[in-house]
């Protein structure tokens, strides 16, 4: 698989609505490898196509426990419950942390690799993780989210 570079704010794929997915073919399945060992490799838990530079409404999460890796693909939060208030970073802006509020809970509605509609319910740092990347998808970036900014000082000791 291969490594790809990763885009950087500003950037104007950053900030597009991208394109749904309509092919789920060897060339998806690829990326999805190769967007797997980018974020693996850039030490994240979360990367969206558009953060390799492509307009697709592609995203993988794995926070590194036991929900494994999850393959997002034309996704769409459903349902909502409760709130969180935590940390967040973005490849895409390296060094740059802020807390944001999520909902705690969230119900999701995506296809997999091979286009089947599937649905699922995520809590806690998964839910996070997988907001902050379809928001990716439609062009929101966390930094509108941000209710305050956080240094790399005071990341060590950091409680929200």
């Amino acid at each position: 698989m291969a490594i790809l570079p990763i885009v950087m704010h500003p950037n104007a794929i950053l900030e597009k609505e991208c394109e749904k997915v309509t092919d789920f073919d060897k060339k998806l399945k690829k990326l999805l490898a190769n967007m797997y060992e980018t974020m693996v490799e850039a030490d994240g838990v979360g990367l969206a196509a558009p953060q390799v530079g492509l307009d697709l409404q592609v995203a993988i999460v794995d926070i590194g426990d036991d929900s494994g890796t999850v393959e997002l693909i034309n996704p769409e939060v459903i349902e909502v419950d409760g709130s969180q208030t935590d940390l967040e970073g973005c490849l895409s802006f390296p060094g740059l942390y802020g807390e944001v509020t999520r909902p705690y809970s969230i119900r999701v509605r995506t296809q997999d690799r091979k286009g089947r509609k599937i649905e699922f319910q995520a809590q806690a740092f998964l839910a996070r993780a997988i907001q902050h990347e379809i928001d990716h998808l439609n062009g929101i970036l966390f930094t509108s989210k941000v209710e305050k900014y956080i240094t790399e000082d005071e990341l060590e000791g950091y409680e929200a």
